[in-house]
């Protein structure tokens, strides 16, 4: 019975893993949007936003998804998107 009881909190724990996993790639979406629009920002602010944004791909693709969120984040706050 606790083995069993184990095995489905072992289950529950890993089933939101990949939410996390799939956000990045939406927030990369809604930057490159962002960045395809031309947005009135400085070249040093988009330059600050690609490069944030380059990291956060690097992030998400080593397996760092907190990380990646927040990098994105930052870019998204720059570019004043949600």
């Amino acid at each position: 019975m606790k083995k069993r009881i184990r095995q489905m909190l072992g289950y529950l724990i890993l089933i939101p893993l990949p939410a996390f996993a799939f956000h990045c790639p939406m927030d990369m979406k809604k930057i490159d949007a962002a960045l395809a629009s031309n947005p009135p920002l400085s070249g040093q602010q988009l330059a600050e936003v690609r490069e944030l944004r380059a990291k956060g791909e690097t992030y998400h693709r080593s397996g760092r998804h907190d990380q990646s969120v927040h990098v994105l984040g930052r870019a998204m706050k720059i570019l004043g998107i949600q």
